[in-house]
């Protein structure tokens, strides 16, 4: 890991009983309002992806600020993947289960059946939300050449229902 991603993980703050008692919260605002270190993030999470997308699409809603960077960096537009209800016209939803319910994913039809998309959120936990929205990308018709997280909480064995996911850090 280089000496800027080493200084941009340490921006990550941990927050203990948020939003409720015996969860670490892990705040990343303080690594997005320094400018270097969300640069360090940025090419990082783009790096093994670089020339493979036509699109990022980003998982409400700490994954939307991410992946509004790094489709900046890339010069390649973003896709909101949103929350049931908050898309005027969504084409396509998703029901997941949750540790504790299920939740739903929308997301809109804009672009083209084989679109290139790589998804992004800011932290991979047990991997239901992130699997959810590579089947959302799916069912509209685009092609996912990967998922990328900037954390990965690694005692919840995300990875087993999300498939490979590219992070960053390792919490």
């Amino acid at each position: 890991m280089t000496l800027e991603l080493v200084r941009a993980e340490s921006l990550i703050a941990t927050i203990p009983d948020f939003p409720e008692a015996g969860i670490q919260f892990r705040d990343i605002t303080p690594l997005f309002a320094d400018g270097p270190a969300l640069r360090a993030v940025v090419d990082a999470v783009l790096s093994p992806f670089a020339g493979s997308f036509d699109v990022v699409a980003g998982v409400e809603a700490r994954g939307f600020l991410l992946a509004g960077a790094i489709a900046n960096a890339a010069g390649v537009g973003l896709i909101p993947i949103r929350k049931a209800g908050k898309l005027p016209r969504p084409a396509a939803s998703i029901t997941y289960d949750l540790e504790y319910g299920t939740d739903s994913l929308e997301a809109a039809q804009d672009l083209p059946a084989g679109t290139r998309v790589l998804l992004v959120d800011d932290i991979l936990a047990t991997g239901g939300t992130l699997r959810a929205g590579q089947q959302l990308l799916e069912r509209l018709g685009y092609t996912l050449v990967g998922t990328a997280v900037l954390m990965e909480l690694v005692e919840l064995d995300g990875q087993q229902v999300a498939g490979p996911v590219h992070t960053l850090f390792e919490v």
